[in-house]
């Protein structure tokens, strides 16, 4: 392909990233919105000092863990890398597609699809255990949560515009 091939934007390629975009981006912020109303319940327990204390020990650890080195170091890079390549050199169904091909679930490497499938179920695991979890205990994991997924949203963001305006946009987009 030559340079100005790859550089060509079609309709295709922009509905294309815009609904990876939105579609990764919306499942982000949907986990948020569904996940205040019950951080915000449990502030309608009083919490001792100790619950305070976990709370915000949580939090850090979430910002770190899930925030920083989860979405910051890797998931970030990697939907705004594979989106970038969509927009060049992507198939048809990739684009039809986009969210997921963004998130690694095909069309990627082994270690990816692994790595997207494997965080999806771990995810959806501590989804079922936490709703066994009582309040306000479970408030404080949800509000840990929100903080992590909110650095994530940003980060997401902030890593797309820098894929679709550098040139030197490096990260590997881990395409197969």
């Amino acid at each position: 392909m030559s340079e100005s091939q790859s550089n060509r934007w079609g309709i295709t390629e922009i509905l294309a990233v815009l609904w990876g975009v939105a579609g990764v981006s919306g499942l982000l912020l949907s986990a948020i919105y569904r996940l205040t109303p019950r951080a915000l319940a449990s502030l309608d327990f009083e919490w001792s000092w100790y619950q305070w204390t976990f709370a915000l020990v949580f939090l850090i650890f979430m910002l770190y863990s899930e925030g920083w080195r989860g979405f910051h170091q890797k998931f970030s890079p990697t939907v705004a890398a594979r989106l970038r390549y969509l927009s060049q050199q992507g198939t048809t169904v990739d684009k039809l597609f986009a969210p997921l091909f963004g998130m690694g679930y095909f069309h990627a490497t082994r270690r990816r699809k692994l790595t997207s499938f494997g965080v999806t179920s771990g995810v959806i695991i501590l989804i079922i255990l936490v709703h066994f979890v009582p309040q306000p205990w479970r408030g404080m994991i949800d509000f840990g949560v929100i903080a992590g997924l909110g650095l994530g949203v940003v980060d997401l963001w902030y890593f797309l515009i820098l894929a679709f305006t550098r040139v030197d946009f490096d990260y590997p987009h881990e395409v197969a």
